[in-house]
């Protein structure tokens, strides 16, 4: 039996995390925390009994405490509650699929404790990856992508010596508006980019497919996952959804990882890793599905990559702002504050504006993220 915390368990990512505890025996939440979601985290306790649970707003976490009373459970909150729940003693695989960069300082908490990390927090790595990367090598600490890009990555490198790799293929649907030019991008309603064609996320990052920011993030995070110079990480757009990314070898091998778009098989594959276990759901029927396309990214149109790209280069607090500009304007976005296209030219906007911070600590990456806020937020 495996012991595991899910950090942002009322999410996305989080609810299909507990759908595999479900389904597949083994596993025994002991953990669980939520932003603000507090009568599905009530459900989620009661169902799961952990033995902690963390409501990032200390209002709701009083209520939610008077709730579960009848219960054995620690209630805390806010980030003094995440990091007690990070390094809880009974747990041994922290999930971070809590969202934004909040993320950060409890997954460097229980990496100290010892946890193996599943990571589904682009954030933690993006911003802060010169840190972590070093950090889980030292204390001996997995970690574990949770990312289905990722995830395939990961699963294809398998069996790989150091040495051998020559170059990712990352691929990426497309989203909503792929083969759009931004003439056709000016007047996007907020219920027009949430309309993925393959993929059921949250609402932040839909966006960001639709931007295509999601896989700037993803070609940032690859590289500190896997060791690699940025410029070896190639993003190739492959609309079916069925190949999930790509490792090319020195020999001039390729090895895919493809199966249906379901986040369920990298969440149960980061937890119970090296194993693999019966997951229920679609297989890949490849006589039906007769044939898979690859384009190349229109990184004039969908920019952000390029920036994402250039941010990744230059390192230091650049990618910070890179996400936290992107973070406030997608929620600027689906407020209906500012337009579609507004939010890569926001991005942009800080990153000229920004001066680098080279190797930055948690605390200097922080108030990089401050300071974007507060340059975005004097805009209006």
């Amino acid at each position: 039996m495996k012991n595991i915390t899910v950090l942002g368990s009322t999410g996305s990512i989080g609810t299909q995390t507990l759908e595999v505890v479900r389904e597949t025996p083994g596993l025994r939440v002991v953990g669980l925390a939520a932003g603000r979601s507090a009568d599905l985290l009530e459900e989620q306790i009661r169902e799961f009994k952990p033995k902690m649970a963390v409501l990032w707003d200390e209002e709701k976490a009083r209520k939610l405490r008077e709730s579960v009373k009848d219960m054995d459970i620690k209630i805390g909150s806010g980030m003094e509650g995440l990091l007690e729940l990070a390094v809880l003693e009974e747990s041994e695989i922290l999930v971070t699929a809590i969202v934004g960069m909040i993320g950060i300082r409890p997954t460097i908490a229980a990496i100290e404790a010892g946890k193996d990390i599943a990571l589904a927090n682009k954030e933690t790595l993006v911003t802060a990856g010169h840190l972590i990367m070093p950090m889980a090598r030292e204390r001996g600490v997995k970690i574990l992508p949770v990312d289905s890009e990722h995830s395939a990555i990961f699963q294809a490198l398998q069996g790989s010596h150091a040495g051998e790799l020559k170059k990712i293929w990352l691929t990426a649907s497309g989203g909503p508006f792929r083969g759009k030019k931004q003439e056709d991008l000016m007047e996007i309603r907020v219920e027009d980019a949430l309309k993925h064609p393959n993929w059921s996320m949250g609402k932040k990052i839909t966006i960001d497919s639709a931007t295509m920011v999601n896989k700037g993030l993803e070609v940032m995070e690859a590289r500190w996952l896997f060791g690699v110079d940025i410029d070896d990480v190639q993003v190739v757009v492959q609309p079916q959804s069925v190949v999930h990314s790509m490792v090319e070898f020195v020999d001039g091998a390729v090895i895919a990882q493809l199966g249906t778009p379901d986040m369920k098989l990298p969440i149960q594959y980061a937890l119970f890793y090296p194993e693999r276990k019966y997951l229920p759901g679609e297989r890949v029927d490849f006589w039906k599905l007769g044939h898979l396309d690859f384009e190349k990214p229109d990184m004039d149109t969908f920019y952000a990559l390029r920036l994402a790209y250039e941010a990744g280069k230059r390192g230091g607090t650049l990618p910070t702002v890179f996400n936290a500009a992107n973070e406030l304007a997608v929620s600027q976005f689906l407020n209906h504050e500012i337009k579609f296209l507004e939010i890569t030219e926001i991005i942009e906007d800080c990153m000229r504006a920004h001066k680098v911070v080279e190797n930055p600590d948690v605390d200097e990456i922080l108030e990089a993220e401050a300071a974007t806020y507060e340059r975005i937020k004097s805009r209006r």
